[in-house]
C-alpha cells in the first residue's frame, strides 16, 4: 500500500498463470478475474490494469491470442477497469495476467492479518478448481463439473467486497489462491496469531469434484501439503479427499473473511442477498498448538 496524503491509499498487485481450460476465451477471462482478486480482498475498488502475456513464437494462432486478450478485456470492462496497456514477450509456455493499480481507504483496509478470537469464518466460493483443471487436460471431468467451476473462476470478487463495506466489524480477509484453503488461511492465523477451527463439511466444494480428487492431483497441492501440513490438525475421520481439496491450489477462488460473530448472520444475508454463496465453515480461537484445527 502507497498512502497518498489527503487522499485514498494506493495498492498494486500483479498475477498471470498458463492456461487451466482450453477455451481461450474463457481463459482470459479467468486471468483478469483472478488477477483483480487481490485488490477486492484488500477491501479496495481496482482502477487500472496493464496486461502481461507470453505467447509461443509458432503454433498458437492469432485468433486464440485475440481471444484471449478479449476475454481478459471484457472483464475488465465488467469490474469497471481501464487497460492502459500491457507487455507482451515470445515464451515457449502461454502465460496470461495483469497487474492491476487500485485504491482504498487506509481507513478500512483489510488485511490478512487482523482476524481475533472470537470472530466467524465465512468462505465465499467453493473449492476444487485446482483438481477440476487438471482433470481437464486429461478429460477427467464431467462437463456439468467443469461449467461449474470455470463460472466459479471467472466470477469477480467485486460482488463480495461491496457487500462487506455494509458489514460493521471484519477484521482480516484474504483470497484463496495458489496456496489452495489450507495455505492462505495458515497465512491469516499466522499473522493474526490466532488459530482457526474449521468445520470440513461446511466448506462449499463443487459437486462431484470429491470424487474425482485422489486422481486428478497437481504439483501444487503436493508443494501446498509439503509446506502447510505442519500447521493443521486433522481430526480422524476426515475422509483423504477432504484434505485434498483444502491443499488443492485454487485459481480465482473466493474470499475468506474473519469477522465478529454477532455480525456473522447479517454479513451472510447481505452476500447472499448480492448473489454470493458464501458459507459459514468456522471460528477464530487463541493461538494454540496448531494453526488450524480441522473438525
Amino acid at each position: 500500500m502507497f498512502e497518498w496524503e489527503g487522499g485514498p491509499a494506493l495498492v498494486q498487485t500483479v498475477d498471470f498463470f498458463t492456461p487451466i481450460v482450453d477455451d481461450p476465451y474463457i481463459y482470459g477471462q479467468i486471468a483478469a478475474a483472478n488477477s483483480l482478486s487481490d485488490v477486492y480482498a484488500m477491501g479496495g475498488r481496482p482502477l487500472t490494469a496493464l496486461a502481461i502475456a507470453g505467447f509461443p513464437k509458432s503454433g498458437l494462432d492469432h485468433e486464440s491470442i485475440a481471444q484471449i486478450f478479449k476475454g481478459g478485456f471484457d472483464v475488465l470492462r465488467e469490474a469497471g477497469v481501464a487497460l492502459l496497456g500491457g507487455h507482451t514477450v515470445q515464451d515457449e509456455e502461454i502465460k496470461f495476467g495483469y497487474a492491476v493499480t487500485g485504491a482504498v481507504d487506509p481507513k478500512r483496509m483489510l488485511t490478512n492479518s487482523g482476524a481475533q478470537p472470537g470472530d466467524a469464518l465465512i468462505l465465499t466460493k467453493a473449492l476444487g478448481t485446482g483438481v477440476v483443471g487438471t482433470a481437464i487436460k486429461f478429460g477427467r471431468a464431467k462437463q456439468s463439473l467443469v461449467d461449474a467451476a470455470t463460472l466459479s473462476m471467472r466470477t469477480l470478487n467485486r460482488a463480495a467486497a461491496e457487500a462487506l463495506t455494509a458489514v460493521s466489524g471484519v477484521h482480516a480477509c484474504t483470497d484463496i489462491t495458489g496456496f489452495g484453503f489450507i495455505g492462505h488461511a495458515s497465512e491469516m492465523a499466522a499473522g493474526s496469531n490466532v488459530t482457526l477451527n474449521i468445520r470440513a463439511s461446511d466448506i462449499p466444494v463443487f459437486d462431484g469434484v470429491l470424487e474425482i480428487a485422489r486422481k486428478n492431483q497437481s504439483g501444487g497441492m503436493t508443494a501446498n501439503r509439503d509446506h502447510f501440513a505442519d500447521g493443521v490438525d486433522f481430526a480422524k475421520g476426515i475422509p483423504t479427499e477432504w484434505e485434498d481439496l483444502l491443499f488443492d491450489p485454487q485459481t480465482s477462488g473466493g474470499l475468506l473473511i474473519s469477522l465478529e460473530q454477532i455480525q456473522a448472520d447479517f454479513a451472510l444475508q447481505t452476500l447472499t442477498a448480492a448473489g454470493v454463496p458464501a458459507a459459514r465453515i468456522g471460528s477464530v480461537a487463541p493461538r494454540g498448538a496448531k494453526l488450524l484445527n480441522i473438525r
